[in-house]
């Protein structure tokens, strides 16, 4: 009985900490596919600087704070 209950413990903090892994590789994806759309973008139209870094600001600011939403519902969850 002790066991089961040790081996389901490990298996939790195991899914908690792969959550969270999940939640920082994800948001360094994402961060990373909107750096390159902007540099992109920018170099097609450099006139539309200032307003894609705004957007691109916005978008990134957003997406770290999913990951950190999630990485904390993973470690709580401990």
């Amino acid at each position: 009985m002790v066991t089961t209950l040790l081996a389901i413990e490990g298996v939790a903090k195991l899914g908690a900490a792969v959550g969270a892994g999940l939640a920082a590789i994800g948001a360094g994806i994402g961060i990373g596919k909107i750096g390159g759309s902007a540099m992109d973008a920018m170099a097609r139209q450099p006139e539309v600087i200032s307003k894609l870094m705004t957007n691109m600001i916005i978008a990134a600011a957003l997406i770290e704070g999913v990951a950190l939403f999630a990485a904390v519902i993973a470690f709580m969850c401990l």
